[in-house]
């Protein structure tokens, strides 16, 4: 992979670290199987979290032609416009979030607490659009809008998961795999939530095995989950020179979904809270909770073995705005 070909700006101390968490496999009892988890939450700017290593290439991108506005679209509670919103701030850069009512809920703690709160912090524009919107296409709007006054935006869809967003984690890839040698370690699973692919997408692309990469699904269907995620893998490939991928090389679980997005699950809430009460580490409610969710369950039930390791990507700020759930 040549990534050195792309624009790129630095946002976080590589490589992240990767840790044993060793008093889950005692709770649970594990034989056969070791559990790890990368420590993709640890990244300092803007509350930290995954969607960093996309922005590292997406502003890379936007700087180099000269961007002033960075507009980018999300949930209400979305990590990536969070982090979008620091991130723009930290580049000098202004930022302007369009956010849809994806999750059904009104009360106080959601609506603004959490990632909403951080929005505001970090000097954002934020839009709030009704449940159903378009939100790139009023994210293109408002750039027009934007441009007609001399700025010169530039505009990412729903969690940065373009190719050029996708290429951090092609070059996460990259990185677990130089930690694997460092530790003497081969994990036979690496194991990410899948929102809008990017993740997924980015590993498959960057990964000397792809199938060695287990997503689980919390926004799309199943089928729809693996038709976007190979295509964004394969478009990102495009981007590498790499050859392309076929559907037996991407793996989804559709198990940990639940009624839909940003709704919990009792596995979430479980997940959840064995990861802060055995290890004190903060997993959030929306991805990492369903994610780990399922390792959980793949562990229990012999479906995983081996070395496996959990990527954990951040998104603690949206723990708050579900207060409720925990309560």
């Amino acid at each position: 992979m040549n990534l050195d070909a792309f624009p790129r700006i630095t946002l976080f101390d590589a490589p992240t670290p990767i840790q044993r968490l060793d008093r889950i496999e005692m709770a649970l009892g594990l034989r056969g199987a070791r559990l790890f988890v990368k420590r993709d939450d640890l990244m300092g700017l803007g509350g930290g979290g995954n969607k960093l290593r996309k922005l590292e290439f997406l502003l890379g991108a936007a700087i180099g032609q000269g961007c002033d506005t960075f507009v980018t679209t999300g949930a209400r509670q979305s990590n990536h416009a969070r982090l979008s919103a620091a991130a723009a701030a930290r580049m000098g850069l202004a930022a302007e979030l369009m956010l849809t009512d994806t999750v059904p809920r009104t009360d106080e703690a959601y609506l603004h607490s959490g990632n909403q709160l951080l929005d505001g912090l970090f000097g954002a524009t934020v839009h709030h659009l009704p449940r159903g919107a378009d939100a790139l296409a009023a994210a293109q709007m408002r750039a027009e809008e934007l441009r007609a006054q001399g700025r010169n935006p530039y505009v990412v869809g729903a969690g940065g998961s373009s190719p050029v967003g996708a290429l951090g984690y092609a070059a996460c890839a990259a990185e677990i795999r130089a930690q694997e040698s460092g530790l003497g370690l081969a994990f036979r699973t690496i194991v990410v939530a899948n929102g809008s692919h990017g993740t997924h997408a980015g590993l498959a692309a960057g990964m000397d095995d792809p199938r060695r990469v287990l997503s689980f699904t919390v926004l799309a269907e199943l089928a729809e989950a693996e038709r976007g995620t190979l295509a964004l893998a394969n478009a990102t490939r495009g981007l590498l020179g790499g050859a392309a991928l076929d559907a037996g090389d991407i793996r989804i679980d559709g198990s940990q979904r639940g009624e839909a997005y940003g709704i919990p699950t009792e596995a979430m809430l479980a997940a959840v809270r064995l990861m802060a009460r055995r290890e004190g580490l903060l997993i959030d409610p929306v991805y990492s909770g369903k994610a780990f969710a399922g390792v959980l369950a793949g562990l229990a039930e012999g479906r995983l073995t081996g070395d496996v390791l959990f990527v954990m990507t951040g998104g603690t700020p949206g723990l708050y705005a579900y207060q409720p759930a925990f309560a």
